[in-house]
This record gives C-alpha cells, structure tokens and sequence, in this order.
C-alpha cells in the first residue's frame, strides 16, 4: 500500500554527479548496490529506510541483479515493493539497474550469455521489480562459450524493445571490453558504462581497462570499492562476530583477513587519519580520483554507513606524497573472485 513518504527537496544538493563516459547518462558519485542486506534475511524495514535515506542524500542510483538474495531475486523483490510504495511518483528521477550473466535457473538456459536467457532474465526481472524497463541493463559476465555478437545483440534488444534505456557490462577485460564496444556501436546501442571490481586491494582495471574505457568513451561504476569491507575501520584489529566476515557464504570470509593483508589495511588506515578521513571514505576517494570512473558501488547496512560514505566527496584530492605512501601498501592481494569472468 501507499505510503506517505516525500524525498527531501534539497536532496540533489548533497552529492555530485559525473557524467558516464561520452553518454547522456549521469550518476551521483556514489550510488547504492543491493548485492547484500537487501534479501530475505534482513529486515524489509530496514531495506526500506536504507534505500529511502539514500534518495533524500542525493543518491539516485539502485544497482541490482537477477541473482541478488538471497535467494536469488528477493533483492529486487524487495526493491520493488519499495518502488511501488514510495518511490513510483520519483521513478523518472532514478537510475534503476539489473545484470544477467550468473545462475538463476536449472538448464542450460540458465546463466550465461546467450539471448535466450538474457531476454528471458531481464522480463523475469522487470516482473520482480514492477517496472516497464530498467535504466541500465548489464551482460554480468563474459561468456566463453557463447559468441560476443549474440550477447551484445541482445543488450541492443533490449534498448528496442523499451525494457532498458542503457547497456552495459560487468568484469570484461580491456580486449573484450574494446571488441563488445564496436559490436555495440555497430548495432547503433553503444555500451555506456562498465561495472567492475576495484579497490586499493584489486588493482586490476589499471591494467589496461581504464585506458580502453577512455578511449571507448565508456564510463566506469566499480563495485566492491571496499574490498568487501577489508577497507574499513572493521577489521583493524579482529573479525567482530555481527560482521560479514563471520557468516558464511559470503564474498569475504575471514580467511581473506590474512595478516599480511590486514597489515596492510592498518597502514592505509593511518594515511587515512592524517588526511582526517576514514579509511573507507579515503578508499572510495582514491577510487573515484580516476577521471574514468563516474561512480562508486557502496552497500550499506545502515543509514549511517551511507554518511560515511557519502563524507569520501568532502575530499577527493591527494597529493604526489600521499600517493606515493598509498601504493606502498595499495598492492594487488590476489582479492579478486571475479578474475576468471575478465579473462580471455
């Protein structure tokens, strides 16, 4: 049923908005992913006041998936309960975004990237939400086995269609990322945006895929910013018990929380002090100081992790000197669960 809630009218003053890439598409800096909290294990007035609080901070942007849970689709099941309530009369001030790529149903039309499931995927998903299309459609991952024609034709069926208004992809590496991009641009739906892991701790775009993106003209919307939460004040000294680390089944588990690892976190952390900042708000900073990068994934369990977050655009500069400290400890810490989905 209806509510009676009405967004903050001084709501677009809070957070900037970058533009993605060479498109008409523009997000605030940091945008909220419903990859976790947001399924049937927590609270629907929790997911409520989340997503709700995010909008009247200024954050436009809701990042779902087909598989978000669990189980997989509650997180749009949710998300929509939300829309339909409260959000309807703001629907043409979101960005509201799905994927499909991973395991959503038994066969071999069930994950991957052929037409068959994407298509199917993404009316599945526009069901769960209740909506007539989403703002972005993403190829969650690189499919081997399935031509990159097919996958990139059904992203341009999408945009005619009228179930979504962009396209994008998720973990493709540079090479793939260069040869969907000319597909695209051929079938006259150019690829707008790419969704991939990076952080001070999986550094992996820098090779290569950034570069593509500028040259491409195709914007950048890292996820797991935060390492999965490595990159926060949480786990300076132990793995609490209420954290994610401690339940299982999740992207981090406390054997990722290696000593050397945590090392290097404290390190980062103490730069972070000096700077009067967090270590989360510096690490989402040192993220978006990358000109190609036009927003930030960030999850939340509470409203106040979202300020948190939101105080990284207080300051985004660094000095040569405060770089240079940063990646004596910002190395690759082989943290990366997508790798397999970026390569060739």
């Amino acid at each position: 049923m209806n509510t009676d809630y009405l967004a903050q009218e001084d709501r677009y003053k809070n957070v900037p908005v970058r533009r993605s890439g060479r498109s008409g598409l523009q997000l605030p800096l940091v945008s909220l992913g419903l990859w976790h909290n947001f399924g049937a294990d927590r609270p629907y007035g929790m997911m409520r006041e989340i997503i709700l609080g995010s909008f009247d901070r200024g954050i436009f942007h809701f990042d779902l998936a087909n598989n978000y849970g669990p189980p997989p689709g509650e997180a749009e099941i949710n998300f929509g309960r939300i829309m339909k309530d409260d959000l309807r009369r703001y629907r043409d001030e979101l960005i509201i975004s799905t994927k499909a790529g991973y395991l959503m149903w038994p066969g071999p039309y069930g994950e991957w990237g052929s037409r068959k499931y994407l298509m199917a995927s993404l009316d599945q998903s526009l069901k769960r939400m209740d909506l007539e299309y989403v703002d972005i459609f993403y190829s969650h991952r690189l499919d081997p086995n399935t031509p990159l024609e097919e996958t990139m034709s059904a992203l341009d069926a999408a945009v005619r269609q009228g179930k979504a208004q962009y396209v994008g992809i998720s973990s493709y590496s540079a090479a793939k990322t260069q040869e969907a991009a000319a597909i695209l641009r051929s079938l006259g739906t150019p690829c707008v945006i790419h969704q991939p892991s990076y952080s001070m701790l999986n550094r992996w775009v820098e090779d290569g895929l950034l570069e593509t993106l500028e040259n491409e003209g195709i914007g950048c919307i890292p996820f797991s910013p935060l390492a999965q939460g490595m990159l926060t004040d949480r786990y300076l000294e132990k793995v609490p018990v209420d954290s994610r680390a401690a339940r299982e089944g999740t992207a981090l588990s406390s054997g990722m929380l290696t000593e050397e690892r945590l090392k290097r976190v404290r390190g980062l952390n103490e730069i972070a002090r000096r700077r009067g900042q967090t270590l989360a708000q510096m690490a989402l900073a040192w993220v978006l100081r990358n000109p190609q990068v036009t927003s930030v994934l960030v999850g939340a369990s509470s409203l106040a992790q979202i300020d948190d977050n939101l105080g990284a655009a207080k300051n985004l500069t660094f000095t040569d000197q405060e770089l240079k400290e940063i990646d004596a400890f910002a190395v690759d810490s082989d943290i990366n669960l997508w790798a397999a989905s970026s390569s060739e």
